[in-house]
């Protein structure tokens, strides 16, 4: 499965690891269970501009980040291998306790755009 966002606006990377933490709060996940999980995507999420790609891979147990600028190649930034923290990450867009349930069910495939 492929996560893709296309950003559009600027974005800095203490902004998504912050997001991040609020979306997992809302989903009930506790500081103890994300506080590594945190420190690791300050180390893998970039400052983001409108226009930047941010993909997130995950074979169901693990997943990798891959990061490109505008027109730009797209690369590596970062992997998971903690299968609680991939379930984690994706439960934000694909939870049905997510936030964004349109979106959810877009991505899901229930309600066409």
């Amino acid at each position: 499965m492929a996560l893709e966002i296309r950003y559009l606006r600027d974005i800095s990377s203490k902004q998504l690891v912050d997001a991040t933490e609020d979306q997992w709060r809302k989903l009930g996940f506790t500081a103890p269970q994300t506080q590594a999980w945190l420190k690791q995507l300050q180390q893998i999420l970039p400052d983001v501009a409108t226009g930047d790609r941010l993909v997130y891979v995950s074979d169901g147990q693990r997943g990798e980040f891959f990061f490109s600028r505008q027109q730009q190649t797209e690369h590596s930034v970062g992997r998971i291998d903690d299968e609680a923290f991939n379930d984690a990450f994706l439960s934000i867009w694909l939870s049905p306790q997510t936030e964004y349930l349109t979106l959810r069910n877009q991505l899901i495939g229930m309600n066409r755009p």
